[in-house]
């Protein structure tokens, strides 16, 4: 690939990752349906599995977008709700749902690790400024995909209201066209942004 660095990234988190995979992706079939594969974050984690193999920096980049400040915010409302039973972001509620399949809880614990690894990944290879825009044009399209072939009650990926509760406020074709653009713009511009004036940094140091 054109735009990987000779730097490369380490073996043991390439097969680690693998094995990871191996175990998640059928696991969540069995216990939540193929459906669940919409997610942004679960789209992330197939495409950051190809990254490390490919150690192709733009790809990387994307899935460093994709998942470091949702990764973060979700821990951050995981753990608090975990300390206090408030859940000051939303959207894990079902992490402590007893109806929800305890092992698919446990397996959801990988918006942990995920930042992690597409962090390493973005140390080593280095962090592609172009990976707004594409990353920006895979949400795009797999938002309204979302929309058009998951259950409504699931609500995944948000597309029938925010932080996993329905919205009747406004039409539904207007909300998921705000989502699909409010998306880049509150998830991964900030991010983005980070990245930058973090490359401007090393380059003066």
């Amino acid at each position: 690939m054109t735009d990987s660095s000779a730097a490369g990234v380490p073996r043991w988190l390439k097969l680690a990752f693998t094995l990871w995979i191996l175990i998640w992706a059928p696991s969540y079939v069995v216990l939540l349906g193929a459906q669940n594969f919409f997610w942004l974050c679960n789209v992330a984690s197939f495409l950051l599995l190809l990254a490390l193999w490919s150690e192709q920096r733009t790809l990387m980049s994307m899935q460093w977008l994709a998942v470091a400040l949702v990764g973060s915010l979700w821990s951050l409302d995981v753990a608090t709700a975990a300390l206090t039973g408030v859940h000051p972001i939303g959207g894990t509620e079902y992490m402590f749902d007893p109806e929800h399949p305890p092992m698919a809880r446990a397996m959801s614990l990988y918006h942990v690790v995920l930042p992690l690894v597409a962090g390493i990944g973005v140390a080593k290879l280095g962090y592609a400024r172009r990976a707004l825009l594409w990353q920006t044009l895979l949400t795009w399209v797999v938002v309204p995909l979302t929309y058009l072939f998951t259950e409504a009650e699931r609500n995944i990926n948000w597309v029938h209201g925010p932080f996993g509760q329905p919205q009747d406020s406004l039409d539904p074709l207007l909300y998921l066209f705000l989502l699909t653009m409010l998306w880049p713009v509150a998830v991964y511009l900030p991010v983005h942004l980070v990245m930058i004036g973090w490359q401007r940094w090393r380059r003066q140091a």
